[in-house]
């Protein structure tokens, strides 16, 4: 699926602060390779060169239109196309950074085993991952979906709950960590603009959607959504917007 690097960072600020806190919990002196998977534009990728800039920075994607970006920001980080699904490193890896990307990916008993078994002892899985599938501004893409004449083209590319409870994580983990955090943060993020929370989603979890639609059933279906969200979603008076966005994070500590 081609990205749209302006569309997701036009809330670059909130989208940054759950990889923020949870960089903060990695408990980590001078890991020698650091990898980002599910790199995109590569601005949580920076703050891992940041943290650690003796180490080598691997971004991987698939997305070639981010990566473009990343590099122009930061030819200084090794930025790798690869499909996280079934990427894995050559050797066993100090650090494997994920902030809102794996849950793009499915069968996660299987992936989150197979990522855990290449970090190396004494090294670090941690993810981030969103966890709002059942708010207004997700939910609200199914109700859309099935309200047009674009129904049958959108209902089998919908994904209502790809990320499962965490006791699913820790049950697939703990035999596989020395040590193991889970937890669960909603912020309440304070958005401004028209329709911001279809601004957002349409950045992400929409785009798929949208893209699988030629004119005008894309313009309805959008118009439609939008109408949706808005009224679930309406402005403060002060014109700002309050989206409350449910994060899972993990951290777990190689055998």
């Amino acid at each position: 699926m081609p990205w749209d690097p302006a569309q997701y960072l036009k809330f670059a600020d909130h989208r940054l602060r759950p990889a923020v806190d949870l960089l903060n919990r990695v408990d980590l002196e001078s890991p020698s390779v650091v990898y980002d998977l599910g790199a995109g534009a590569g601005n949580v990728t920076e703050l891992l060169a940041r943290r650690w800039p003796e180490a080598r920075i691997i971004g991987v994607d698939n997305s070639e239109e981010m990566l473009r970006k990343a590099a122009e920001r930061a030819p200084n980080i090794e930025w790798e196309v690869g499909d996280i699904a079934t990427w894995r490193p050559s050797e066993p890896a100090e650090l494997i950074f994920s902030n809102a990307a794996l849950h793009w990916v499915g069968n996660h008993e299987a992936l989150f085993a197979s990522v855990m078994s290449s970090v190396a002892p004494g090294g670090v899985l941690a993810v981030g991952m969103p966890r709002n599938f059942g708010a207004r501004s997700h939910t609200s893409m199914a109700e859309a979906a099935a309200m047009g004449p674009w129904r049958q083209t959108l209902e089998p590319l919908l994904r209502l709950a790809p990320v499962e409870i965490p006791q699913f994580y820790m049950n697939v983990l703990s035999p596989l960590a020395a040590s193991l955090d889970v937890w669960e943060t909603e912020y309440m993020q304070v958005l401004s603009g028209e329709n911001p929370v279809k601004e957002w989603t349409k950045g992400t979890w929409l785009k798929p959607l949208l893209d699988a639609l030629e004119e005008p059933e894309k313009s309805g279906f959008e118009s439609t959504y939008a109408e949706l969200v808005a009224r679930a979603y309406p402005k403060q008076n002060d014109g700002t917007t309050i989206f409350p966005f449910r994060r899972m994070f993990i951290i777990a500590t190689g055998r």
